[in-house]
């Protein structure tokens, strides 16, 4: 039985049928079409003609998820919320300290979040500010799902406070002084977004396309990418992967590093923290935030133009360019995303992608796909001017994932079809 393997995401639905062999047998793309998104499904699964095919889902559909932290002292809040986002497909969209009162109630109502991470104390420390919030939260009906990752002697006191909300209890963020441990709580964040967010955002009208859902698409990309680290490691290429994938609401940049040890090849194994997920970055909802982080970071010093173009695609993002202007805008763009995301990337892992650097550099997203030869041409160089990411890219080599199988890879490794992820991969990157 073929495997259709769909993602669902904010801009476009996208799937790709794969045979039992690891073939390739047929791509197909379709706008995402809220408040329906199963309209969107059936159309890319009778385009492959896939009815029956056994299907693997993953979505980062409805404009990317808002988090909001909610703790003690306000940089360890916003450092722990930032860690916990970053590889949980979350944008941090609020942070507050100290002891909720009505305006921070308010303030926390009106910048919209998903999911509530609800933070405070050490374990063993302070309980009274963990407390006196989950009282305030529970008291005005928060409505959204919460994470509740803070000091573990309070944790019982707490759920109480919280009883009759969505609420997912995991263990602390900040389990000593300095000690910031954010994987427990990234892996609450998906198992929320999997039964409660997706189901909220008004993306479809019955519980079947939640059912469908595997997985967040950062995650299965993220193991995608490291099989195709494997594989390349065992075709003795040498070098780390980096992959961009600019999408409507995010950029996202993996990496994973292969090493060739005489005839011995291996992939080396790779902290959750290869991933990251930028949430105010993309070339649809977020298409501002690359103009104000360009501006931040002096790759652009006239926003006008930029500026009105990123915020038309945000207020419209079913926006596809029909004309030669509106694609070259894109592109711009797009590489200022795929920069400003490698910038981060890379301070995130101070610089290391192994002793070889990058080997393979994979540009994913609609963007590139369907870019000219010239386009394309244009964002390598751009990548390889910019002065922080030159260095990494010295000797990479760069593809266009122009079929898209990354996440797919990801979906059948994580269904049990590791063979099938690996054989996909070698035939299409």
């Amino acid at each position: 039985m073929p495997l259709l393997c769909l993602d669902v995401g904010s801009t476009w639905t996208k799937g790709a049928l794969v045979a039992p062999d690891g073939t390739l047998l047929g791509t197909a793309q379709h706008a995402t079409t809220p408040p329906e998104v199963l309209d969107g499904v059936a159309a890319v699964t009778d385009a492959l003609d896939a009815r029956a095919a056994e299907v693997l889902a993953c979505s980062s559909a409805g404009g990317g998820l808002r988090l909001a932290v909610v703790g003690q002292e306000r940089l360890v809040s916003a450092e722990a919320g930032y860690r916990v986002a970053l590889s949980a497909g979350a944008k941090v969209v609020h942070v507050s300290s100290g002891d909720l009162d009505g305006a921070g109630i308010r303030a926390l109502r009106a910048d919209r979040p998903d999911v509530i991470l609800l933070v405070g104390g050490t374990d063993g420390g302070d309980q009274r500010v963990l407390l006196h919030n989950a009282r305030r939260l529970g008291a005005n009906r928060i409505a959204v799902p919460i994470v509740l990752a803070g000091n573990v002697e309070a944790q019982s006191e707490a759920l109480e406070s919280l009883a009759g909300r969505k609420v997912v209890a995991t263990a602390n963020v900040l389990p000593d002084v300095g000690e910031l441990a954010p994987g427990p709580a990234r892996a609450a964040i998906r198992s929320v977004f999997l039964s409660h967010v997706i189901g909220g955002k008004g993306l479809s009208r019955g519980p079947r396309f939640r059912s469908l859902v595997r997985t967040v698409t950062p995650d299965a990309v993220l193991t995608g990418v490291s099989r195709l680290a494997g594989v390349l490691a065992r075709d003795e290429e040498e070098g780390a992967v980096l992959v961009v994938d600019v999408g409507g609401a995010t950029t996202d940049v993996y990496s994973a590093v292969s090493t060739v040890d005489g005839e011995r090849a291996a992939t080396v194994a790779l902290p959750a923290d290869r991933r990251t997920v930028e949430g105010d970055i993309g070339m649809r909802w977020s298409a501002p935030g690359i103009v104000a982080e360009a501006l931040a970071e002096r790759l652009i010093t006239a926003p006008e133009d930029l500026g009105a173009a990123a915020k038309h695609r945000a207020a419209d993002v079913d926006f596809i360019p029909t004309t030669a202007e509106e694609s070259e805008v894109d592109i711009r763009l797009a590489a200022l995303a795929a920069i400003l995301a490698v910038r981060r990337h890379l301070r995130l892992v101070e610089g290391n992608l192994g002793p070889k650097g990058a080997g393979l550099l994979v540009l994913s997203g609609g963007v590139f796909r369907h870019a000219s030869a010239d386009a394309l041409a244009q964002v390598e160089a751009t990548l390889r001017a910019d002065p922080i990411v030159r260095p990494v890219l010295r000797t990479a080599r760069v593809v266009v994932d122009r079929s898209y199988v990354l996440a797919p890879a990801g979906l059948l490794a994580d269904a049990g079809h590791g063979d099938v992820a690996d054989r996909l991969l070698e035939g299409s990157i």
